[in-house]
């Protein structure tokens, strides 16, 4: 190890000459002082394995399993993303131009390529390759797909098809132009992952592709991670982020789009843990962040995931039962693997760690990245290892790491890579049947076969074929069928475009809450144009709903827009009752109301009296209140300034302060200017409308509007602060889904759970410790104010809300430092990320006594 002469010289060599002061925290300093940087390590060549000398530097945790070499270079080079054909072939996209120097010399050239792969003896070990197709710039996805490919290149994406059957491409045609976005790897749309619901998804995209009378449309959804995209057996979509490394949608694609006036937070993108630490079983010194303190341990390892990707819901049969439904994460910079437990709870998914201090897979050889996961026609677990030295892209190339890169020898050899495939211990290879030689009827029989992969293959080949003689086939198996045959019936269906109403409703009466929501879903599309199915429906919603499943319950309240307002008004109260301390509970009921948000609102006034205060309650009411206004109906925004006005009980406070903050909230008009109104609001006559200290919120409800005879005068200094507005608007939903359960929607702070946001030197103090404390939470006791607060008077510890982007704790950290009487400059998304590229690896909450002793050096 370096010395602590040693390491401060390191230090500034190579930090101080570019401008960079690290902070120096208690933390950071021991992690200086014990030698962060292994000098000598760095200097030594990293050792070139063979496949052979590979499989004995891997380490799994389970005893029970074992890991097999499926093919390796020169059969396959630079793997970045595999599939399996209907015969179990494999296609391998190999992207040959990436980094193949310390410079990303030649990166534009043509020299990816896509190829197929055969095990001829069936013994486990692809004998040949086949290229299909060359001529690439940085190939990175694949989908098979009727009659070709659909490959992901540098921006465009193409369709490929082979017409002679050799397995080389005879055309090429361009589907999206754009597809790609800024065409860098790790930041470029990639996936290409077909849906339960026949759509092709995407990470790092907000496009869906499908195909529809032999053309593929493009159609926008909801933006979804960075590399990689997986479903569950429910069609839930998976992904994650390099910082972050499991995110789920709740709720099925862009059904929380449907009301124009409401902007949901929640639902989409639902980071399933905050846990973020890693680990590996040798050093990462050779990582872009390694020369930031905290990053590594003493030893060299890597703390916290740095590039989680390619994500994997396990949905094969060969590995045993309890694997089914986990979840596997990459971390190639740490050569390891981890494995998630998924936790479903009603409509609500969770993940934990299944090892305590270790992972399911981890190399000591430093070339083994793991980049993506397959589940295969054999039931196993397929790693794409590029097996490469270089893992981060030029554009992120540190002087620290291309200095450590060279020294270690990482920049060569090129073009190597493995695939490497995980079974239980003395499984012999499996034979599996040729899907692309079978019948109709065949392909309808598998949609129940215990390996997912064979399910969606039989699923995607019965559209493609396009066989409507099957249709009883089908029908008897959403009847008879186990779950997951009448899930995967009930989407073929929907691919081959049939519309029998009677298949759905018989689909709701079969007891599993997936295939029933599933099914509701295909009566909701078709409900326009045959009537009578409402009435049917309607009847089935209001006779079941009650003793449903909470799964079926979201999807009925997601569907409710197409129902009667005398049904769906009803459900949303109910629902609301049960599950509206969940936000995404909030945003379904919102998202499937649109034109109704003022009935629901006079209901949930005036149904039952003075609606007895819940902090959920006051979150809904400021979500209608918003949505009212974005819809900029004149009728709807009185009648919600006038229930301002008559709020007059004390008790009832909560309810004037919920409707004026949700005004406030609404999103600026298309057309530049206040809200026209034809008289001056009651609530603005009184000086005392709100109180003191909520001085800017009531001042920036009345620039809101305008009516005759009001004076434009300029906003007062005091109000006037240094933020963005739309970033400040947009961080009140973040804060009362997150934060006002313990700090109170107000600020206030809450007894026994959270101390008050008012006046908290940690909130408009130096931004950069805001951001690190939503960052990476914070540790109790704290002083607030001059008073100190601990157990009991609040929880031991704040959360971390690491798993958000950097927009979303930009702009709550934005609102709170400018809320309740608090003026303080906002803080820019960049910012944040600044401060968790500084602070990588620390993975405990913060602690007062170590934010007290932290300094950025603000030209950073």
């Amino acid at each position: 190890m370096c010395s602590p002469a040693e390491t401060f010289k390191f230090y500034h060599q190579h930090f101080k000459k570019r401008g960079i002061h690290l902070c120096y925290g208690p933390w950071i300093c021991a992690c200086l002082v014990g030698g962060i940087l292994s000098c000598e390590q760095s200097k030594e060549a990293a050792a070139i394995l063979s496949p052979e000398e590979a499989l004995s530097s891997f380490i799994l945790a389970d005893p029970n399993l074992d890991i097999q070499l499926v093919a390796a270079e020169p059969l396959v080079q630079d793997p970045v993303a595999i599939s399996f054909d209907g015969a179990g072939r494999m296609w391998v996209v190999e992207m040959l131009g990436f980094m193949t120097d310390i410079e990303g010399t030649g990166e534009k050239d043509p020299s990816g390529r896509v190829s197929v792969l055969f095990d001829d003896d069936k013994d486990g070990r692809m004998d040949r390759s086949i290229i299909f197709l060359d001529s690439l710039v940085l190939p990175r996805a694949i989908a098979l797909v009727e009659g070709g490919i659909l490959v992901s290149e540098n921006i465009p994406l193409w369709f490929a098809n082979d017409i002679d059957g050799d397995f080389v491409a005879d055309r090429k045609v361009l589907v999206d132009s754009t597809y790609g976005g800024l065409g860098m790897p790790e930041h470029s749309a990639n996936g290409l992952l077909r849906g339960i619901d026949n759509w092709y998804y995407n990470a790092k995209s907000k496009y869906r592709y499908k195909p529809v009378e032999g053309q593929w449309i493009k159609e926008e959804t909801e933006f979804r991670g960075q590399w990689g995209i997986s479903h569950d057996n429910a069609g839930r979509l998976f992904y994650n982020y390099n910082w972050s490394q499991l995110h789920a949608d709740l709720v099925p694609p862009n059904t929380l789009q449907k009301n124009t006036h409401h902007s949901p937070t929640s639902g989409i993108d639902h980071g399933l843990t905050l846990e973020r630490a890693i680990f590996p079983v040798r050093s990462n010194t050779a990582v872009n962040r390694g020369y930031v303190p905290g990053t590594l341990d003493e030893e060299g390892r890597l703390l916290e995931f740095a590039s989680a990707c390619g994500p994997l819901v396990y949905r094969g049969d060969v590995l045993p039962k309890d694997y089914s439904g986990m979840a596997f994460i990459c971390e190639p910079t740490a050569n390891l693997i981890k494995q998630n437990a998924i936790i479903e709870d009603g409509f609500m998914l969770r993940a934990e760690g299944v090892y305590e201090n270790k992972e399911f897979l981890a190399s000591t050889d430093e070339r083994f990245r793991p980049i993506s996961l397959a589940s295969g026609p054999d039931g196993a677990l397929y790693i794409v290892d590029m097996y490469k030295g270089i893992i981060q892209h030029g554009p992120y190339m540190t002087p620290y790491l291309r200095e450590v890169t060279l020294a270690r020898a990482l920049d060569k050899p090129i073009h190597m890579g493995r695939i490497w495939r995980i079974t239980p211990k003395n499984q012999r290879p499996r034979d599996w049947p040729d899907l692309t030689n079978a019948s109709a009827s065949e392909l309808v029989s598998h949609l129940g076969d215990a390996n997912g992969w064979t399910r969606d293959m039989a699923q995607r080949l019965l559209v493609d074929l396009g066989d409507l003689t099957v249709l009883d086939e089908l029908t008897q198996q959403i009847t008879t069928g186990n779950p997951m045959a009448q899930l995967h019936a009930l989407w073929t269906m929907e691919g081959l475009g049939v519309e029998d109403p009677e298949v759905f409703f018989n689909a709701l009466e079969t007891g599993d809450a997936k295939v029933a929501a599933a099914a509701l879903r295909r009566l909701i599309v078709l409900l326009p144009y045959d009537r009578t199915i409402k009435p049917k429906l309607e009847q089935f919603i209001t006779g079941k709903y009650k003793d449903a499943d909470p799964f079926l319950k979201l999807q009925i309240i997601l569907s409710a827009n197409e129902l009667d307002a005398s049904v769906a008004i009803p459900l949303a109260t109910d629902f609301l009752e049960s599950f509206g301390s969940l936000p995404v509970a909030r945003d379904a009921v919102l998202s499937s109301l649109q034109d109704r948000e003022l009935l629901l609102l006079q209901r949930l006034l005036k149904s039952s009296g003075s609606p007895v205060y819940q902090q959920s309650r006051e979150i809904f009411l400021e979500m209608l209140a918003t949505a009212i206004t974005n819809k900029r109906e004149h009728t709807g925004i009185q009648t919600v300034l006038r229930e301002i006005e008559n709020t007059r009980d004390s008790a009832q406070v909560w309810i004037r302060d919920a409707l004026a903050n949700g005004i406030l909230n609404a999103r600026e008009s298309t057309k530049p200017g206040p809200i026209q109104l034809d008289r001056m609001p009651e609530l603005f006559r009184r000086s005392d409308s709100f109180g003191a200290d909520n001085e800017v919120q009531l001042t920036l409800l009345k620039d809101r509007f305008s009516w005759p005879g009001k004076a434009l005068d300029p906003l007062p200094d005091k109000v006037k602060a240094d933020f963005d507005k739309t970033l400040y608007a947009g961080g009140r939903q973040p804060f009362l889904n997150l934060c006002a359960s313990c700090h109170g929607t107000q600020g206030e702070g809450m007894k026994r759970f959270a101390p008050p946001l008012r006046n908290s030197e940690w909130v408009i103090g130096e931004d950069y410790k805001l951001a690190m404390i939503l960052l990476h939470g914070m540790e109790g006791p704290v002083s607030v104010n001059g008073k100190e607060y601990g157990i009991p008077d609040i929880l031991p510890e704040m959360p971390s809300f690491s798993t958000l982007q950097n927009e979303e704790i930009a702009a709550i950290a934005t609102y709170i430092r400018n809320s309740w009487g608090n003026t303080a400059s906002g803080i820019a998304p960049g910012a944040v990320g600044q401060v968790r590229f500084r602070t990588q690896g620390k993975i405990s909450p913060w602690k007062e006594a170590e934010l007290d002793t932290v300094t950025f050096d603000k030209e950073l």
